[in-house]
């Protein structure tokens, strides 16, 4: 059961991203928040963190090297053990497309550059709706 002195509790959240700068920022503010953080910088490192380490959230830039965030989230989705992961897609590609493509395997998306504020509310809802 996850501590609700802080939103993070016990919670392990894989990050996802190409950009060092990104990886770095996100992953620092999710550690203030009291998550456990995980990273890679490719999608097949997010695939291999994932498949090792069962995280109850996996944020993914859809842009990666090796494999995609689209091709990450959809191996998440067909392997048993992670069906139940919450998967949010972080993107700068346009919303539209966010939009038309994420409901497919991802939980929620939120296109880049966004608030931390409206990525704390996402991580939340998608948790939630995962029963995590």
């Amino acid at each position: 059961m996850a501590d609700k002195a802080r939103p993070g509790g016990t919670r392990t959240i894989l990050v996802a991203d190409d950009d060092p700068q990104i990886l770095a920022v996100i992953s620092r503010q999710l550690g203030r928040l009291g998550y456990r953080v995980l990273e890679a910088s490719d999608g097949a490192a997010a695939l291999a963190s994932a498949r090792a380490n069962q995280p109850d959230l996996i944020l993914l830039d859809v842009l990666m090297p090796h494999m995609s965030g689209w091709e990450v989230a959809r191996a998440v989705r067909n392997d048993p053990g992670l069906q139940n992961t919450a998967i949010v897609v972080l993107t700068a590609i346009g919303h539209t497309v966010s939009e038309a493509t994420s409901p497919l395997f991802a939980d929620a998306h939120l296109d880049k550059p966004f608030e931390f504020a409206d990525l704390e509310r996402t991580i939340a809802a998608a948790l939630a709706a995962r029963g995590r």
